[in-house]
């Protein structure tokens, strides 16, 4: 098979490991790519945002398939290009990719499937928002209605907080995204990540993670896209999964059906989690970053034959052959992420380091240049590792992180802190 992956961070990093250890992987490219899956895969210079022009190219090189790894090629409609084109794809729709591009479209399909979810408020007005917040209970949840790159949504804990969010947010300060808001309750819990598969019909579990959103240490300081995760998740229990997907994910996809925007891809579904009950924080329409890393590195090569058979709609002939064991990702990120930071800082050490199928550093946002390698990006470097127990991955992965030479990078020290509360 000839296979095409869009995109150019960690996530499609994973996904292009993952994919070259399947056998049936003749071809691998990847668009635009990075430094480090120009090693291990050809990278060409593509909009992919750019519908036809994908599907154009995918053509030429005869692809087989399509995996789009980010949320705004998605939204984008290049799927949809792709399918016109009679181009195999892994991805929703555009208009099935609003489950993640408007949080106000997610929150009224929840309420006509029944889905558990916060309690919230629509926005188009400043003033409006304003005057709802005032009545509401502290702390309350701010989302940006559209794409933010994971960093529109502010939890905050004090009125003037929040007020402050809603005048940034209809100020400019994501674009577009703002324009409309989304205020929610705040739900009390513990938050994780479930993994499925979709083929328009059939839903298939494909995993579990958990990651850490905050840039400090203990889940503190502003939000980022991840500084971490690891997989599986201990609160997502059997039961809970399958609470998740009874109760939200089914009820939501034969709403999306019922429509007429049946989906098909990854769905990731993040989850709020109190006393075993599980209630929807969000949808996301690709693996989520960093969780992907964390999930190509349990899955290894069927990750390919998983989204073939989803593009191809056979999710019912397939399972999950799931290993017992465990993979944490710790990322590193430039000094000053995730506010101002400076490029350019040459990384030095991952010669030395180890690349097997389980232990590998996915780059996230680098560059080389004269033969050194650079951080190019905000999060730099995702260091992942597999063990028998978590513990394990999490040592290795540690290990890893000490013998990169970046002083100007950082990173979290106590990834996985809510299953390892002792730090071991």
């Amino acid at each position: 098979m000839n296979i095409l992956i869009l995109g150019s961070g960690g996530r499609e990093h994973a996904i292009a490991w993952a994919v070259l250890q399947n056998p049936k992987c003749d071809k691998l490219i990847v668009a635009p790519g990075n430094a480090g899956i120009a090693e291990i895969a050809e990278c060409a210079d593509l909009d992919i945002l750019d519908g036809d022009a994908v599907a154009g190219f995918a053509a030429d090189e005869a692809v087989d398939l399509v995996v789009i790894g980010p949320e705004a090629p998605l939204a984008a409609g290049v799927a949809d290009a792709c399918r016109a084109a009679g181009l195999k794809v892994f991805g929703p729709s555009a208009e099935a990719a609003r489950l993640e591009s408007s949080k106000s479209f997610t929150k009224a399909i929840c309420d006509a499937a029944g889905a558990p979810t916060a309690a919230y408020a629509h926005f188009t007005d400043l003033d409006a928002a304003r005057t709802y917040l005032e009545a509401q209970p502290m702390p309350i949840v701010i989302k940006a209605d559209g794409l933010a790159a994971g960093k529109g949504v502010v939890v905050a804990t004090e009125r003037d907080e929040a007020m402050a969010a809603l005048d940034d947010m209809f100020g400019g300060e994501f674009g577009a995204a703002g324009s409309e808001v989304v205020i929610e309750e705040f739900m009390e819990g513990e938050e994780a990540s479930f993994f499925v598969l979709v083929d328009g019909e059939e839903v298939l579990p494909v995993g579990t993670a958990q990651d850490h959103k905050r840039v400090g240490e203990g889940d503190t300081g502003p939000n980022t896209g991840g500084m971490g995760a690891y997989s599986p998740a201990p609160i997502l229990d059997d039961e809970t999964a399958r609470m998740a997907l009874d109760e939200i994910v089914r009820p939501t996809m034969a709403e999306m059906a019922k429509r007429g925007t049946p989906y098909q891809g990854v769905l990731y579904v993040g989850l709020m989690i109190q006393h075993g009950q599980p209630r929807l924080v969000e949808y996301n329409v690709r693996f989520g970053d960093p969780e992907c890393q964390v999930l190509m590195m349990r899955l290894g090569g069927q990750a390919l034959d998983l989204m073939q058979a989803c593009a191809e709609g056979r999710l019912s002939e397939m399972q999950v052959a799931w290993s017992d064991d465990h993979a944490m990702t710790v990322v590193m990120a430039a000094e000053g992420y995730p506010g101002s930071y400076v490029k350019g800082s040459e990384i030095r050490g991952l010669d030395a380091l180890e690349d097997s199928s389980s232990a590998m550093v996915f780059h996230a946002g680098t560059a080389r240049r004269d033969g050194r390698l650079l951080a190019n990006g905000g999060r730099v470097l995702n260091v992942t590792a597999r063990g028998d127990s978590l513990s394990e991955a999490r040592e290795r992965a540690y290990a890893m992180v000490e013998a990169i030479d970046w002083p100007e990078g950082f990173c979290r020290r106590d990834i996985g802190w809510r299953a390892l509360p002792s730090g071991n």
